[in-house]
């Protein structure tokens, strides 16, 4: 099972959250989320890289 992960930078109520396979989401509304598909994930972080 996968978990939603935030960075360890992050202040404590204030960041974006991530969980594999199933999007993203604002911590302060955890009960809500963005779908992004696998491979939406997977350009987007070829764009951080690049």
């Amino acid at each position: 099972m996968s978990v939603w992960r935030k960075s360890s930078r992050s202040p404590i109520n204030d960041c974006v959250e991530v969980r594999r396979r199933i999007g993203i989401r604002d911590s302060k509304a955890p009960t809500a989320h963005l779908p992004v598909s696998t491979d939406a994930w997977s350009a987007f972080l070829r764009s951080l890289k690049s």
